[in-house]
């Protein structure tokens, strides 16, 4: 099969090395483009190969670096595939920025994820490919495919090759425990919840830790990390009431702010990410073990270009 006429990957600044990872995967090189900016700042991109007919997939996470220059450079890329008569162009977002403001919690609040999937529907995406959005429920704001990847398989195979036999799944809040669930059934563990509150963005607070943690080895599972405030807070509550040892695992490495200070707590063993967005030099402590989403991604790719089932992945 001529796949490698068909079917063409190119990728946006955020994450170049994840894209070059998929096309190792898949066998096939990676597409010929250039993204600059004029003096001014605005995104200026030009495709330098036909990709008239071809089934365009698009690697950019948004948030990687700058979650609104990254989202614009995916927007200003896909009306140029759009443009160059692309047959099909799969945006392929590995971490969906602006995903947290998903509802209206509070009066005159945007719902900006959906926002977003209205941006990218509009600049001329056919579909969506994805993995762990921040609330589900995002999957219903778009108008076009969408496939929802999950990363749960990936952090599951690291730590089964550890010993957690006396181990628990820990939920950091009450928004998280089907993820845990989903862990725990896997790993064959119990799992606990943390109820919190969040008196203010980013600010964090335990309340109380459902279920039995004395004498275990906790695992914290979250779609994301983004200040670590919660995953801090909760390895101290956690060591408090008698937990051995407390490891924290997540999809979306985001990393912000104080971030890195407080995962360097001894309270935290070690931190299990994945490559959604690239962890540069300076985020990158001993304890962090990154895990590379390429193989997941690189069969969903295939299945979507192939017309096959997505969700025979999981």
């Amino acid at each position: 099969m001529a796949r490698d006429r068909r079917m063409k990957i190119f990728t946006g600044t955020a994450h170049p090395e994840l894209a070059q990872e998929l096309c190792d995967y898949i066998g096939i090189p990676l597409g010929r483009s250039m993204v600059s900016r004029f003096s001014n700042g605005e995104i200026q991109v030009v495709i330098d190969e036909s990709v008239r007919g071809v089934d365009v997939f698009l690697v950019q996470p948004t948030g990687a670096t700058n979650v609104n220059e990254d989202l614009m450079e995916l927007l200003v890329m896909i009306d140029a595939f759009r443009r160059a008569s692309a047959r099909r162009i799969t945006a392929v977002i590995p971490h969906y920025g602006y995903a947290r403001q998903d509802r209206k919690a509070r009066g005159r609040e945007p719902i900006s994820a959906k926002l977003v999937a209205n941006l990218l529907t509009v600049a001329g995406a056919s579909r969506i490919l994805t993995m762990d959005l921040h609330a589900a429920q995002i999957q219903g704001f778009f108008d076009i495919p969408l496939d929802h990847l999950t990363g749960v398989p990936i952090l599951a195979d690291y730590f089964r090759k550890k010993d957690f036999h006396d181990g628990v799944v820990v939920a950091p809040d009450l928004g998280g425990v089907t993820r845990a669930r989903d862990l725990a059934h896997r790993l064959e563990l119990p799992i606990a919840i943390i109820d919190k509150r969040r008196p203010a963005p980013n600010v964090s607070e335990v309340m109380n830790i459902i279920g039995n943690v004395e004498g275990k080895r906790v695992i914290m599972v979250d779609d994301m990390i983004d200040t670590a405030g919660t995953i801090e807070e909760g390895a101290e509550a956690l060591l408090a009431l008698g937990a051995r040892e407390v490891y924290a695992c997540c999809t979306h490495p985001v990393l912000s702010g104080p971030a890195i200070e407080r995962l360097s707590s001894p309270a935290i063993t070690e931190v299990v990410v994945t490559n959604t967005m690239p962890l540069p030099p300076e985020k990158r402590l001993d304890k962090i073990v990154s895990l590379s989403v390429a193989p997941i991604f690189g069969e969903a790719i295939v299945r979507i270009f192939e017309d096959l089932s997505v969700s025979q992945l999981f």
